[in-house]
């Protein structure tokens, strides 16, 4: 059975990430994020998302864990950071209801949303421009950044919530996640 672990960086909506896995049938487990990734064995890892990035505990280990890895808002944030993108405020704020561009059809984690679809996202923080290896595979009116991908290392980001009610196709997100960390 495939094997996803959550790691908790405080975020309101990550026990709905563990959820959304477990409904799909997913061995899935809620980690701490100062869990060192050589105490973890997964197929692949979810950073979830949170308030701040000075709570991101070790997550950061795992982008060299050797497995996909999905970050979800400040999940994906945390990726842009580390390997040498930039991240600050959005102009937007809090949350709200989004329509998204899908603009590549054929990525492995949002391809299957083209041509659009409508999340529900924060855009307090967001990533101004991506790291060296990563492509732009979504955006939106109020967002440049709303998803990014590097399928040669299998590091995956979304701005939105894929997790709650209000994303359209969240469920067909963590779909295809699983999908990759099974073709791995």
């Amino acid at each position: 059975m495939t094997r996803i672990v959550v790691v908790d960086n405080h975020g309101q909506f990550t026990h709905l990430e563990r959820r959304a896995l477990r409904d799909l049938g997913v061995d899935t487990e809620l980690i701490d994020n100062d869990t060192p990734p050589s105490e973890v064995d997964a197929d692949g890892v979810v950073l979830s998302g949170g308030p701040e990035m000075d709570r991101i505990g070790r997550s950061a280990e795992y982008l060299e864990a050797d497995v996909p890895v999905l970050g979800i808002c400040l999940g994906m944030q945390l990726i842009a950071a580390e390997l040498g993108g930039r991240v600050g405020n959005g102009d937007y704020g809090g949350y709200a209801d989004v329509s998204v561009d899908i603009v590549d059809e054929d990525d492995p984690l949002t391809g299957s949303l083209h041509p659009e679809t409508r999340v529900w996202a924060s855009h307090a923080d967001e990533v101004k421009e991506l790291p060296e290896g990563f492509a732009l595979t979504a955006r939106s009116d109020v967002c440049d950044v709303e998803a990014m991908s590097d399928t040669d290392r299998d590091l995956y980001g979304v701005q939105w919530h894929p997790e709650v009610a209000h994303t359209e196709d969240g469920e067909e997100v963590f779909e295809n996640f699983i999908e990759i960390c099974e073709s791995v």
